[in-house]
């Protein structure tokens, strides 16, 4: 009689589960972006969530938790009820970087999240400013191996693609520069242009239009290839094989949320991505489309997690 009643609890159950999950979701969803309202991360997040609310049937409602290179939204997103309600989409720094950059983390990257799907990539670029001399890879690096320690560049932050990046170059090339510190990719780029630095790696949607303008000088794009929206500037890895400095955003949830919410949203945010609108919104924004398995992206964020914490390590990063 036991085991006879415990089949049947078995079979209702089991029975269940695809209704259950056929009913995700019946309310909204709240989608963390652990980065200030107007930065790429914040608006490639409203531009996927847009298309992926059609095929949900629900809105996708995005929250800014802005704070320590991303820490803060994604440590509220990590210990949010795993009911498939509170997702985040966050990026390298938070996902990868900071797990070897800041002392006291309030989460585990590899362990607190179940990683949805990458969203998209875009390399970073190396711009100088019009005063400096170099004109190309080779001229600048020459440059720098000549001087070590004196020349100045600048970053989004500590710890960021754009800081990681840059001390991924000089130590590729066996010298060092002296590190400066900004808020944000607009205050880099702006004393960049004024003189005040002399190099920066910094976003492509963000130092392309300068370049464009004649304001900056680009000498390297910081992927395997040449970027097609900029066919004439060299890949860093011409010169220097093997570099790479790509910044990335992905689509997370904690850990806890059943599998079949996350192949839905895995499913529904794939989808998104061949959107037309969304993908003429990504090319306007310099962003690749990616899109992988949960399984993909999981491996892959293992992979950058230890990429970027030896160069970390090697540089001795700390932020505060």
């Amino acid at each position: 009689m036991f085991l006879r009643a415990l089949l049947v609890c078995f079979s209702l159950v089991f029975a269940a589960a695809p209704a259950w999950a056929q009913a995700y979701p019946d309310r909204p969803i709240r989608v963390v972006v652990p980065f200030a309202a107007g930065g790429s991360t914040d608006i490639l997040a409203r531009v996927v969530t847009q298309s992926m609310s059609k095929r949900l049937g629900q809105p996708l409602v995005v929250e800014n938790r802005a704070g320590a290179g991303g820490n803060i939204g994604s440590d509220f997103c990590a210990k949010a009820p795993a009911d498939g309600y509170t997702v985040c989409i966050s990026t390298i720094s938070a996902h990868a970087i900071n797990a070897s950059v800041y002392p006291h983390m309030p989460y585990d990257n590899l362990r607190d999240f179940r990683d949805i799907t990458l969203l998209a990539t875009q390399p970073n670029l190396l711009v100088v400013n019009n005063q400096v001399p170099a004109r190309s890879l080779n001229e600048l690096i020459a440059m720098l191996k000549a001087k070590p320690g004196e020349y100045t560049y600048g970053s989004s932050g500590i710890g960021t693609s754009q800081h990681l990046g840059t001390e991924l170059f000089m130590q590729m090339i066996g010298s060092s520069g002296v590190h400066v510190p900004y808020r944000g990719s607009s205050q880099s780029l702006s004393d960049l242009i004024s003189g005040q630095l002399m190099m920066v790696m910094d976003n492509f949607s963000s130092a392309w239009p300068l370049v464009q303008s004649g304001q900056l000088r680009a000498l390297g794009v910081a992927s395997q290839g040449r970027n097609p929206a900029a066919p004439d500037v060299p890949a860093i890895a011409e010169v220097l094989p093997g570099f790479e400095s790509v910044s990335w955003s992905g689509l997370f949830a904690p850990a806890a949320v059943p599998r079949p919410i996350i192949d839905r949203l895995n499913r529904e945010a794939r989808a998104a991505l061949q959107d037309p609108e969304v993908l003429a919104r990504f090319r306007g924004l310099g962003l690749q489309p990616a899109g992988n398995t949960p399984e993909e992206f999981h491996a892959f964020v293992e992979a950058e997690t230890k990429r970027w914490g030896e160069v970390a390590r090697r540089a001795n990063i700390k932020a505060e």
